[in-house]
């Protein structure tokens, strides 16, 4: 647990302070106290429940041992009890916090946070009021919004957490569900969104697309230009893409084949593949594999049997592409790379279990 800043309140004459805390008497150097004493004696102007907070929160330390029971009796420490800088440690969030029907916590500490977003829910707001990943986060670590789980639900935030502020640095599709990061302060997020522009964060989807592909692996290298309403991505030439300027941009996909599913019949099949993104455009995977002659199932912009309805196309409520895996080099931590896998939701579990038993 982490505490809040000293609120500068002084000692007052008399053994008190402007909150009315008690200061503690006079100590003698062979006797053996409260390890609590001890700490309000070389601070004497904080109060005693701050100092007792200090003590819980593994700040303090004698000789180097982080003393964590505040009534327990040691000799006089004279000049080996230090009080530790504040700092928030890792939120130990298990295998997920579900801190909202479609969004469950991974990873929290003071440079990022990493969900696992469910489909139906936009990573960030577009506009003021908007329901997103990043609003739900904002307002489960104000306390406005308890998480699902009873036993998460009763534990409380350090205040450090609760000042935490999610800032975006990329998102997914409204539709597309998995892994995403979002930062928690300005520095961290310009560090993030230098790993997106080096591509040294790696980020790693699920598609179930229609059709076969031509071979078990290989690159998708293509300039895309956003259309004028920035609705839909189209895939340009690269003498077009000469000329349109700084309008277009490159998109790099690395695609490999996972399974091969024969649809009833044996005339049709449902690819399963795993795709790494070098670059991140938006709709980048939905219009590439649309483009290679393997739409994704489900997608409503770029499969023109969905969208146009036609028979025999594989049914699914929503673009089925998720985001399982994210690596990336932590903010604060030089050289230290951190990874998160968000396994399949339900309703691609399902759709797997279902061409792999031949039920489609």
């Amino acid at each position: 647990m982490t505490v809040a800043a000293d609120d500068g309140r002084l000692p007052v004459e008399g053994g008190g302070t402007e909150r009315g805390h008690r200061l503690i008497g006079p100590l003698s150097k062979t006797d053996a106290r409260p390890l609590l004493d001890w700490l309000l004696r070389k601070h004497p102007d904080t109060p005693k429940s701050r100092a007792k907070q200090w003590i819980l929160a593994g700040r303090v330390s004698i000789g180097g041992v982080v003393m964590r029971k505040p009534h327990q009796p040691v000799p006089d420490p004279g000049n080996t009890i230090e009080l530790r800088a504040r700092h928030a440690t890792t939120l130990d969030c298990g295998s997920g916090w579900q801190i909202h029907p479609r969004v469950s916590l991974l990873y929290l500490d003071p440079a990022l946070a990493i969900v696992n977003k469910g489909p139906g829910l936009i990573s960030v707001p577009a506009a003021d009021g908007d329901l997103s990943a990043l609003s739900i986060l904002a307002d489960f670590l104000t306390g406005q919004l308890k998480a699902q789980d009873r036993n998460v639900a009763a534990k409380s935030l350090p205040p450090a957490y609760q000042r935490l502020q999610p800032l975006p640095v990329h998102r997914l599709d409204q539709y597309t569900s998995g892994v995403f990061c979002m930062a928690t302060n300005p520095a961290a997020r310009h560090h993030l969104i230098e790993q997106l522009k080096e591509h040294t964060m790696k980020r790693e989807y699920v598609a179930f697309v229609e059709g076969r592909s031509s071979a078990p692996k290989g690159c998708w290298r293509q300039w895309l230009q956003l259309s004028r309403d920035e609705l839909r991505q189209h895939v340009i030439s690269e003498a077009q893409a000469r000329v349109a300027g700084s309008e277009v941009r490159e998109a790099i996909t690395h695609y490999e084949v996972i399974a091969e599913y024969p649809i009833v019949g044996g005339t049709r099949f449902v690819t399963k593949l795993r795709l790494r993104l070098e670059t991140g455009r938006k709709h980048q995977i939905r219009v590439q594999a649309a483009n290679a002659g393997l739409p994704l199932i489900g997608d409503r912009t770029y499969n023109p049997g969905v969208r146009e309805r036609t028979p025999g196309s594989t049914e699914f409520p929503r673009q089925a592409l998720h985001a399982e895996v994210l690596t990336l080099e932590h903010p604060d931590r030089p050289g230290t790379r951190l990874s998160w896998v968000a396994e399949l939701p339900k309703d691609l579990r399902q759709l797997e279990t279902d061409l792999r038993l031949g039920r489609l």
